[in-house]
């Protein structure tokens, strides 16, 4: 896992160094099991402390996106956020990576769940078509696998940018070699990736991405939305990918809800579209209409529960490009 810090396109969130090695992370889950996860937590923040000490871009991603938060949402926080916010922020982004190794390592009881519509959920897992989910850094997504554990027959596709979250996962599936989950690496969607995804989403499978982060190709293939009241741009490969697929598309938000005391995870899917369509016409307009739609959501949720945003970068940095979208007529999708 790492913790993203972007400057400028040249300076790519999935370029940078991983902010702590595997062997440190296999402790982490060691000291969980044998002395619990209060004893974790109350280690965690002098380790949260260091980070917002010593690692000065992602303390101030931090301090730009609570200062947004508590502007847009003043009572969540109660006051404008200062370092120690950014303390507490940086420390649930611990829990949330012992957490992502839960998920993975030890079935997820019903009971650890809030589902915000249980008769949809329902309906989805007895859906036997493939279905195309577009989730985030907001949270955490392997809360889902969790919650799947009972439904043993679906499979998931994971599609990932960067190297460092394709080994997380390696790491997972070695602490579970029975988990129902694939991991692709992917640069860019050609030809072969897209039938390859169209031949598991015809089988019923399901194929996850990430909307939130800007791709390896660079912002020509970004779009501009809002979010917190203020500009940032995000990826179209998740609604051309969709057009591709010609699948169900849903959203899907799994986090620790401070309603709940952050004891029980509350997991959200919602209805996005059943075929993402358009033309070549209007291709721009209605790319960038889903992605507000995608990000409004994430916002919806984000209101609720600040410290569960886990993008540690510049997310609203301008990347250059005065233009609404630019869609590159040789993508492949």
């Amino acid at each position: 896992m790492s913790l993203a810090v972007d400057k400028t396109t040249e300076d790519h969130w999935a370029s940078l160094k991983e902010a702590g090695t595997y062997s440190g992370l296999r402790f982490l889950f060691f000291l969980n099991r044998i002395f619990g996860r209060k004893i974790y937590s109350l280690v965690i923040y002098p380790v949260a402390f260091y980070f917002v000490i010593f690692n000065k871009k992602a303390r101030r991603a931090s301090q730009q996106y609570l200062l947004l938060h508590w502007n847009k949402n003043p009572e969540i926080l109660n006051k404008k956020p200062n370092i120690l916010n950014s303390v507490i922020h940086f420390k649930y982004f611990a829990e949330a990576i012992l957490d992502k190794g839960l998920a993975w390592s030890s079935d997820m009881h019903e009971d650890n769940f809030v589902v915000s519509d249980t008769s949809f959920i329902d309906e989805l897992m007895l859906d036997e078509r493939g279905q195309l989910i577009i989730g985030s850094h907001f949270g955490n997504l392997e809360y889902c696998r969790g919650f799947m554990q009972r439904y043993k027959d679906k499979v998931i596709n994971i599609l990932v940018y960067d190297k460092h979250s394709a080994n997380f996962v390696g790491v997972m599936q070695s602490i579970n070699p029975d988990s129902r989950v694939n991991v692709f690496q992917v640069d860019e969607f050609d030809v072969a990736t897209i039938l390859l995804l169209k031949q598991k989403v015809d089988a019923g499978e399901w194929v996850f991405i990430a909307g939130d982060r800007i791709p390896l190709a660079g912002v020509e293939h970004t779009v501009d939305v809002m979010f917190l009241d203020k500009g940032a741009k995000l990826p179209i490969g998740p609604y051309l990918l969709a057009k591709a697929l010609a699948c169900p598309v849903k959203l899907m938000f799994g986090y620790r809800h401070p309603k709940y005391q952050d004891k029980k995870v509350y997991f959200d899917v919602v209805r996005f579209s059943d075929g993402l369509t358009f033309t070549r016409k209007n291709r721009a307009e209605t790319i960038q209409n889903y992605a507000q739609q995608f990000i409004t959501e994430v916002e919806r949720h984000c209101l609720n529960a600040p410290y569960q945003w886990f993008n540690f970068y510049d997310f609203w940095a301008d990347k250059t490009s005065s233009t609404p979208i630019v869609v590159n007529k040789k993508a492949k999708a």
